[in-house]
């Protein structure tokens, strides 16, 4: 499978690198953490590491470490604005559930 980026994903991604001056995507992953277990961590990474596996979907290139890619595979990355509040979201048809305040997953 692969991980795949909304068109609002991408431009916000696009333009978050942009304005930052460099970089080569989006690093995606997982921690141990919250009330169900996993948290998705995500930051901007300017390489690659040796264990990770390279996606680009929509003209972002994704970034995730082996460990991590068991949890993601298959997440469809967007970006939302509701209110005052905006930010990325997942679909990761790999969670079986999520805590109450939507900050971890369990799988």
């Amino acid at each position: 499978m692969a991980i795949t980026v909304s068109d609002t994903a991408a431009l916000r991604a696009k333009t978050f690198l942009e304005n930052r001056g460099s970089g080569l995507g989006l690093r995606l992953g997982v921690k141990t953490t919250g009330c169900s277990g996993l948290a998705y961590v995500l930051e901007f990474v300017d390489g690659v590491n040796a264990d990770d596996k390279l996606f680009e979907d929509n003209g972002v290139k994704i970034i995730i470490d082996g460990k991590s890619l068991a949890y993601l595979d298959g997440t469809h990355l967007d970006f939302a604005r509701e209110g005052l509040n905006e930010g990325f979201q997942f679909t990761n048809p790999n969670a079986n559930g999520e805590c109450g305040c939507g900050e971890s997953f369990n799988v």
